[in-house]
């Protein structure tokens, strides 16, 4: 049975129209990821309902709420309304972790405070990442320093004692005093020298 041309009108019919509505928004959305998957493309849609709600898609994350204000509101008046009232939603939200949970929130403004932690989250998380990348490079530093300065006091005791030849012989057979009650009688003494690095 061949499906039939759609006629490209507004449906009638709300109930009709909620299930078009549903069903393309949901291929919309697996399209673009389609496309971002196959082509290694960057995807961002907003989808607004009827009623003025947003769908939203990324493929880098979240889009910033930012850009989605921008497509929303023209209006300066309005940018500034709205930016007041995300600000008492989170002095409220403030108030609310403050004290435990106790007092008064609706949905929507516990939403915004979801939204707004899991932004926050993130920031911490990428904060804490950068901060440990930093101190690997300077553990790896540090490793080569050491490396570095091993290899020279080797060198110094090499030409010192002329033990370049019986070292790999010495290595190979280390008796450890946990394993065996064998001491060594006679231990090796360096002169102590100063290097500076």
């Amino acid at each position: 049975m061949a499906r039939g041309k759609i006629q490209m009108k507004r449906i009638e019919n709300p109930v009709h129209r909620q299930v078009t509505f549903c069903k393309r928004r949901a291929g919309l959305l697996k399209k673009a990821k389609e496309l971002s998957v196959l082509c290694d493309a960057e995807i961002g849609l907003f989808i607004f309902s009827a009623h003025g709600k947003l769908y939203e898609q990324a493929t880098k994350g979240k889009i910033c709420e930012k850009s989605c204000r921008q497509v929303i509101t023209e209006d300066p008046k309005e940018e500034i309304s709205m930016l007041k009232h995300e600000i008492e939603i989170l002095h409220k939200g403030l108030r609310f972790i403050s004290r435990g949970g106790a007092g008064a929130m609706t949905l929507d403004e516990l939403n915004v405070i979801e939204k707004r932690l899991e932004i926050w989250i993130d920031h911490v998380r990428s904060a804490k990442m950068d901060i440990m990348v930093q101190e690997i490079q300077l553990l790896k530093n540090k490793e080569g320093i050491l490396q570095a300065a091993n290899k020279h006091l080797q060198q110094k005791v090499d030409e010192q004692y002329g033990m370049g030849e019986l070292a790999p012989m010495l290595t190979n057979n280390i008796q450890y005093p946990l394993t065996t009650n064998i001491q060594t009688q006679c231990p090796l003494t360096i002169p102590s020298e100063t290097y500076l690095f």
